[in-house]
């Protein structure tokens, strides 16, 4: 019997343009083998971070920002 990882539910679609705050976090921790948690979620959005207008997080372009931050930094 496969395993999954706790609070996924396996058939359930999410789309990567409207993903709920709890839903990036897991998505984002198990994908990047580190955890993100909803906390650094929020406190990215608090520093400008891009949501819809809804509250969801589109990845693309929440990941596009977190590029432009970083390239930020080094400047």
């Amino acid at each position: 019997m496969a395993e999954h990882a706790p609070n996924v539910q396996p058939n359930r679609a999410m789309s990567p343009t409207a993903l709920s705050m709890a839903d990036a976090a897991r998505l984002l921790s198990a994908a990047g083998g580190r955890s993100v948690t909803v906390e650094m979620i929020q406190a990215d959005i608090a520093a400008g971070g891009p949501t819809n207008a809804d509250g969801a997080l589109n990845l693309v372009h929440y990941a596009a920002w977190l590029v432009k931050e970083m390239s930020a930094c080094g400047d």
